[in-house]
């Protein structure tokens, strides 16, 4: 860290920092008993000439003097009383004497002046320990900070750990990535015109180039580079992404056959010319398509017709191929000339579905089972949070994404799930209940209308919730009331307003564990015969009243 010491930038650590501050509140301690002392001093010699003063009666020995005699005979009678005084008695000293009002004098009390004194002493031994033992005496001071301090004065902000942030991964979208395909140049600054526009990113991000003839390089984007002409592919680059899948058709400059494989890059040497080719002369791209979670589509080969070849049309499905490092040759798919290919059809994601985890420590998405497991995600699945305010939203499951605070449920989103939910309208002032299913959304979208006040008390997911609902006796003795949510009120939209749940003045809602379906036996067609009905009993064989159990004989 940079700070300011002594007029002066200083490089230090937070320990050092620290460290000199914890130096600099010793200092100001130590200065502040010697103040304290320095007064206490004052008050005691003060005190001592007061009780000096009034009980050897000096001030009727100056009666008809002028001011500048009652000075001078005040000094003469006060200096054989005054050598046990810690300094000189000085002019300011008797004319403060002069000025006690008679009413102070007539009031003395010996015995007050002498504890006054007592307790000043006390004082200064006290003051003087402190200053012997100032390390200790601070100490204990920095302890009695929150006790004296803290009434009134509650922290706001929320204590966290923090966790290793990647910049890229953080960073805000501040610029606009733009590639002219044609002349090989790619940057944030291309003029209007020069380029086609590619996403939005930030200005420490990497970018991705592919050629058309086979060459792969990743750079750090600037304004505007050059990267070599007839690019096939430019986009934003993260380390370590190995969900992003590559699926490549090349022409072997050599054997001039074509070669098909699938691979990620994960890892590279910025500003480096990788070959995803057999680097021959002649080498080239046939085919790219870059699928952010790992999807493998089918493509429809036609090849060059030439004598004797009877097959000129095929399909390739790339889900049979394994995904393998960028330096692959790869799987021969032709020793043919190829004339065109299609894509026939976008397929799947030929990868597993990422297991997403909440941390709510640091308020973080993870993938390495740190905190509350949210479900597995793969495509455009989607995150939903609802939060205390009333909105809801559906985000990306990177683990970058960012949420707002407060937030009362985070789960999978699906469209087909029914959410119960309680909460407060602040207009009607008053609890109302409502199930929904929530419609698929880019935007953030209110639960609870536009009502300023308005918040969610509770919302869950399961598909027969309960509360018990307590309320508050001081306007009556009322029962309290256990609701089941789906007999309370059916699904409605997300907008609506809902059922109110109460006329009454409510003192708690507590969502209680929802009641679980009873496990159906198993049918079976085997007819049961006579002799596995019970057997008919007598009177003397029926029990007594209460309970009873039953036994078949079988």
């Amino acid at each position: 860290a940079v700070v300011i010491f002594d007029d002066k930038p200083m490089f230090t650590s937070v320990g050092e920092m620290l460290r000199l501050s914890t130096e600099r509140t010793r200092e100001l301690l130590k200065l502040e008993l010697e103040i304290e002392r320095s007064e206490l001093l004052e008050q005691w010699h003060f005190a001592s000439l007061e009780k000096i003063f009034i009980e050897n009666k000096i001030y009727i020995k100056f009666d008809g003097l002028t001011y500048e005699e009652a000075i001078a005979i005040t000094h003469k009678l006060l200096k054989p009383h005054t050598k046990h005084l810690k300094r000189e008695v000085s002019d300011e000293d008797v004319k403060r004497l002069l000025e006690l009002r008679m009413r102070r004098i007539t009031k003395h009390d010996s015995d007050k002046a002498d504890q006054l004194l007592l307790d000043l002493e006390e004082k200064l031994k006290q003051v003087a320990h402190n200053l012997e033992h100032l390390t200790e005496f601070a100490i204990a001071w920095f302890k009695k900070l929150k006790e004296k301090y803290a009434a009134g004065r509650e922290r706001r902000t929320e204590i966290r750990n923090f966790e290793n942030i990647d910049a890229a991964k953080v960073a805000v979208s501040n610029v606009k990535l733009f590639v002219n395909k044609v002349e090989g140049f790619a940057g944030y600054a291309l003029k209007k015109g020069e380029g086609d526009f590619v996403s939005d990113c930030s200005d420490i991000d990497d970018i991705i180039i592919i050629r058309r003839d086979g060459i792969m390089q990743v750079s750090r984007i600037s304004e505007k580079s050059f990267f070599g002409k007839d690019i096939l592919y430019c986009g934003v680059w993260k380390k370590g992404d190995d969900r992003t899948i590559y699926n490549l058709i090349y022409l072997d400059g050599r054997s001039r056959a074509a070669f098909v494989k699938r691979f990620a890059v994960t890892s590279i040497t910025r500003d480096k010319e990788y070959p995803l080719t057999t680097a021959e002369k002649g080498s080239r791209v046939l085919y790219l398509s870059v699928n952010p979670n790992g999807e493998a589509e089918t493509v429809k080969i036609l090849l060059r017709p030439v004598p004797k070849l009877k097959r000129v049309r095929f399909e390739f499905d790339f889900s049979q191929l394994a995904i393998k490092g960028r330096a692959a040759k790869g799987n021969m798919l032709s020793k043919h000339l190829i004339h065109k290919i299609e894509m026939k059809e976008g397929g799947v994601s030929t990868l597993s579905a990422l297991k997403v985890y909440w941390d709510e420590t640091i308020q973080r998405l993870n993938y390495d089972g740190r905190g509350k497991y949210i479900g597995a995600f793969a495509g455009d699945d989607k995150i939903l949070t609802i939060h205390k305010n009333g909105f809801y939203k559906l985000s990306p499951f990177a683990d970058a994404t960012k949420f707002d605070e407060e937030i009362i449920l985070m789960e999978k989103y699906n469209p087909e799930q029914v959410y119960s939910m309680i909460y407060w309208e602040a207009a009607k002032k008053q609890f109302f209940v409502k199930r929904f299913q929530l419609e698929p959304t880019d935007k953030k979208q209110s639960l609870v209308g536009d009502i300023e006040g308005s918040y969610v008390e509770m919302v869950t997911s399961d598909a027969t919730p309960r509360v018990f609902v307590q309320y508050d006796k001081r306007g009556g003795d009322r029962a309290d009331d256990l609701i089941s949510l789906p007999h309370f009120i059916s699904v409605k939209g997300q907008k609506a307003l809902g059922n109110r749940l109460t006329p009454f003045k409510v003192k708690s809602i507590n969502i209680l564990e929802p009641i679980k379906p009873l496990e159906t036996a198993p049918e079976t067609n085997r007819d049961i015969a006579p002799s596995e009905f019970p057997s008919t009993k007598s009177k003397d064989d029926i029990p007594p009243e209460g309970p009873v159990q039953i036994t078949l004989e079988l």
